[in-house]
């Protein structure tokens, strides 16, 4: 078999789809030759960055589209920044972005909390759910929630006695 510059003939299937009668979309689809036209495409104009947007070290422009509703702020903002001074391939950048969503939870109850609202967050872990189709996974998670808790309230106040001679 000869490997000729351009001709793939030898390639089973190859060229299926160069006869526009056999295209699946043929009946229904117009050609009007724009889908080979795709280098003459301009890029449409940069979304404008009106808060503080945090991007990989690895890439030098903002992406193309990005969203703006949170901005990073509180602690969970300053490890975020931190977070992405690292390369997008090491623990120095994705562990602190776990901890960061941990403590933004926290701030965010602590914020409701200040707009005098109690949140509800039963029903936003969405443990009602839990309780009609997995009982025995959250019983079980309650329980060694507790059990932990106690535990660590145990340790910390047998700390805080003095010792007696």
């Amino acid at each position: 078999m000869e490997n000729r510059p351009g001709d793939f003939s030898h390639i089973k299937g190859w060229g299926i789809d160069a006869d526009p009668e056999n295209e699946p979309t043929y009946p229904i689809k117009k050609y009007t030759g724009d889908d080979h036209n795709r280098l003459n495409w301009q890029r449409p104009a940069q979304q404008p960055a009106t808060v503080e947007v945090l991007h990989s070290n690895e890439r030098p422009n903002l992406s193309a589209v990005f969203g703006t509703s949170a901005p990073p702020a509180g602690l969970s903002g300053k490890l975020r920044r931190y977070a992405f001074q690292f390369s997008e391939s090491s623990y120095g950048h994705w562990l602190p972005l776990l901890l960061a969503d941990r403590i933004n939870v926290a701030e965010g109850i602590i914020d409701d909390l200040k707009q005098g609202h109690v949140p509800n967050i039963f029903a936003e872990k969405g443990w009602k759910a839990d309780w009609k189709y997995n009982r025995p996974a959250l019983v079980k998670r309650v329980v060694v929630t507790a059990v932990l808790t106690t535990a660590l309230i145990a340790y910390w106040n047998r700390r805080k006695k003095p010792t007696k001679r």
